[in-house]
């Protein structure tokens, strides 16, 4: 018998609704209490375990260390197959790639949440954890790293989006399609990665900033990031990366100082690339001192640069790290 952990930090998965607002309240169902309303496999021996009770607005660099830490100690127990961790939705992403960059285990670590909360009509709460620990018991998924089940989807913590605020189909990695499948009992995958990329963190994770380009957009968020001491600036670009001319002065600055600025587009597929030499385009950018940021969309492309600034890594690795 398989022994598994269940590993709960709240939100819409963990939520009951609140008698005074008629909302749910997020989160404020414990481990063991979700635990009891589901429908789990016998077979596997499954542990229950609260860390956090909050949404998943509330989760921070404090609390992701947290989370790593105790994971890595629960797979440490040669006893312990897997660990399934249930998540908020709206940072599950972050999360999930944020524990896959920095977990150097093989065993399965499996992160999965619900658009409906327990006690809402077509609730997907319940099916999602009973699949994620089936895929957490599963051989197939050993050296995956840190992998995403919702709607019976395997996805790559590297790749998966929230593309729905609502919909039970809530995620999905565009372009790219996903691991496998947890149809009823059965684990199936299709795909799996060809390299993993684990970082030892030696500090805890700096500032980094997302600031978007939008029409008509200028240099006060990038002067902003700079005099309050962000680490790093995640551009988000449009089309092939490309920000407006008004931006570019204080990208430069930024750049010269020392902050490690990663540029990447808000398409939803597609690489940024040099094609246009134009003020404001990848080739002007680059010649100050920005790095490509390939297909990262913003929000990984800060947990890396985070993770890889706790690790230490020099700007050429850095570079290097975006490139693979």
């Amino acid at each position: 018998m398989k022994k598994i952990i269940l590993l709960t930090t709240g939100g819409t998965i963990a939520s009951k609704p609140n008698p005074e607002t008629g909302l749910l309240s997020s989160g404020a169902l414990t481990g063991e209490e979700l635990a009891s309303m589901c429908k789990l496999p016998s077979a596997i021996d499954l542990t229950v375990e609260s860390i956090f009770q909050v949404p998943s607005n509330q989760m921070d660099a404090e609390r992701l260390s947290q989370l790593k830490d105790r994971i890595e100690a629960l797979l440490a127990d040669q006893h312990v197959y897997g660990v399934v961790v249930t998540h908020g939705t709206d940072t599950l992403e972050e999360t999930a790639y944020y524990l896959d960059l920095a977990i150097a285990n093989e065993k399965p670590v499996i992160i999965t949440g619900s658009q409906r909360g327990p006690f809402e009509l077509g609730t997907d709460a319940m099916v999602n954890i009973r699949q994620s620990i089936l895929a957490a018991a599963s051989e197939k998924l050993k050296g995956f790293g840190t992998v995403v089940l919702f709607n019976e989807r395997l996805f790559s913590a590297r790749y998966v989006k929230k593309v729905h605020a609502s919909n039970v189909d809530g995620f999905t990695s565009e372009g790219y399609g996903y691991f496998g499948t947890v149809d009823q009992d059965i684990v199936t995958v299709y795909q799996k990665p060809l390299d993993r990329e684990v970082y030892s963190l030696k500090d805890g994770l700096p500032v980094v900033d997302i600031i978007p380009f939008h029409l008509g957009a200028d240099d006060r968020f990038i002067k902003t990031s700079i005099s309050t001491g962000a680490k790093g600036i995640i551009l988000e670009g449009s089309g092939r990366g490309h920000m407006a001319p008004q931006m570019t002065e204080a990208i430069a600055e930024a750049c010269h100082q020392g902050i490690i600025v990663v540029l990447t587009t808000r398409s939803g597929e597609g690489e940024v690339r040099h094609v246009y030499d134009f003020p404001g385009s990848v080739f002007d950018l680059t010649n100050k001192g920005v790095l490509i940021g390939k297909d990262y969309d913003s929000k990984k492309a800060r947990i890396k640069l985070a993770i890889l600034l706790a690790a230490s890594a020099t700007k050429q690795e850095i570079e290097q790290a975006f490139l693979n």
